[in-house]
């Protein structure tokens, strides 16, 4: 066969890999431990996760949750602002809400936030597109809008102990399959499966395959725009929310969709740890659920 033909390229992979990456569309999902649903496009994920914060907040708070916490991403973005829209409108009180953002990216120091006007900072983005947007009456009190600091990095920690732990955490996934900034491992260290399950939150500094999609997704390309170093609630506060709900609308996410649904569970794939907790989700459109074939555009 040519070089480059498709068939060829496959043959090359490992079996099961390429059992995995072939899986068809209509099968995602099939026979996994994590439950999922598929939506038709980037707007109608928007508002299945805005409709999922909503309706879980409320019916943990009319269980008798108080205070309802949950762990959230900026990623995918376009959520925030739908929830805000509809709290206003049916005038929703947020005020028993604390809301643990997973990171934040960080000065060149490694140790102080970037500055929340950066149009890359996270806590600029919940500022803009949620609080300030809420009406005042009905957003979450201050204390409760919580990023890993790095000048506290326990202080996460501490307010999931004080308010009896995570009830659901919310999430994107990375193109390497990671949740908030926990990426895999760098070749060649080796981190077992139960070592990296136990990761904290912490300081990190960003795999050079996380700046470059970020870069793509966020910056036109602008690799040197994208910081090195963040804040990230490690996996062990992920995988110790009672419940976890990911959310994929990236045509880049095709690959590793498959992985972390039908691939072995490893630190290679961070994601791929989920399919061990008990009451997972994953809401995805079609556009990732198509084949991540190879093709020159």
């Amino acid at each position: 066969m040519a070089p480059g033909n498709p068939e060829t390229t496959m043959t090359a992979l490992p079996t099961d890999l390429a059992r995995v990456l072939a899986i068809p569309s209509d099968d995602i999902g099939r026979g996994s431990t994590i439950a999922t649903r598929r939506v038709a496009d980037r707007e109608s994920l928007r508002r299945a996760f805005a409709d999922d914060l909503h309706e879980r907040y409320l019916a943990l708070r009319n269980a008798g949750r108080s205070p309802v916490v949950f762990i959230v991403p900026v990623g995918p973005v376009g959520q925030f602002d739908l929830w805000a829209e509809r709290c206003n409108r049916e005038r929703v009180s947020l005020r028993d809400l604390v809301l643990v953002n997973m990171d934040e990216y960080l000065e060149t120091d490694g140790r102080s936030f970037i500055a929340i006007d950066d149009p890359l900072s996270f806590r600029g983005h919940m500022r803009d597109h949620f609080y300030a947007k809420l009406a005042p009456d009905l957003a979450p009190l201050p204390e409760h809008r919580v990023f890993p600091d790095p000048a506290d990095i326990a202080g996460v920690g501490r307010t999931i102990g004080r308010c009896g732990g995570v009830d659901i955490c919310f999430g994107g996934v990375g193109i390497m399959g990671h949740v908030a900034f926990n990426d895999p491992p760098e070749f060649p260290d080796p981190v077992d499966v139960e070592t990296f399950a136990q990761l904290p939150t912490r300081i990190v500094r960003l795999s050079r395959e996380t700046v470059l999609i970020n870069s793509v997704t966020a910056a036109r390309g602008n690799v040197d725009r994208i910081p090195r170093f963040a804040t990230t609630v490690g996996m062990r506060e992920i995988l110790e929310s009672r419940q976890i709900r990911l959310y994929m609308n990236r045509d880049w996410q095709s690959a590793v969709i498959r992985k972390l649904l039908h691939g072995p569970v490893t630190a290679t794939v961070p994601a791929s740890l989920i399919q061990r907790h008990p009451d997972a989700h994953l809401t995805f459109t079609d556009e990732v659920a198509r084949l991540p074939e190879p093709g020159l555009r």
